[in-house]
């Protein structure tokens, strides 16, 4: 019900083709503190956002390296056994990598 008496903008054109809007009204120091209180604001998101993504970044870093030091003590302990088997058996171990 609001909708229909609500004033709708007037369109005037001037004589050289151009619109007229409505006139801006003067802002007021309240206007202006909030846009500066605002845009302090959005900074201190913006900033305490790539605080939580390093946040995780370390998290996730943390919790890896274990896990890439226990895969690599794996890896080590099965070439080292296979080359000791193969030295007890007098063969030589060999590793192929390929390209």
């Amino acid at each position: 019900m609001d909708q229909q008496f609500r004033q709708r903008p007037v369109i005037d054109m001037t004589p050289e083709g151009e619109f007229r809007g409505p006139q801006a009204r003067p802002t007021s120091f309240t206007d202006k503190v909030m846009a500066r209180v605002g845009g302090v604001a959005a900074l201190v998101a913006l900033v305490a956002g790539g605080v939580v993504v390093a946040g995780i970044a370390i998290a996730f870093f943390a919790i890896a390296l274990p896990i890439a030091v226990l895969a690599g003590a794996v890896a080590f302990g099965s070439l080292w056994w296979r080359m000791k088997r193969a030295g007890r058996q007098g063969h030589a171990f060999s590793s192929m990598m390929r390209r």
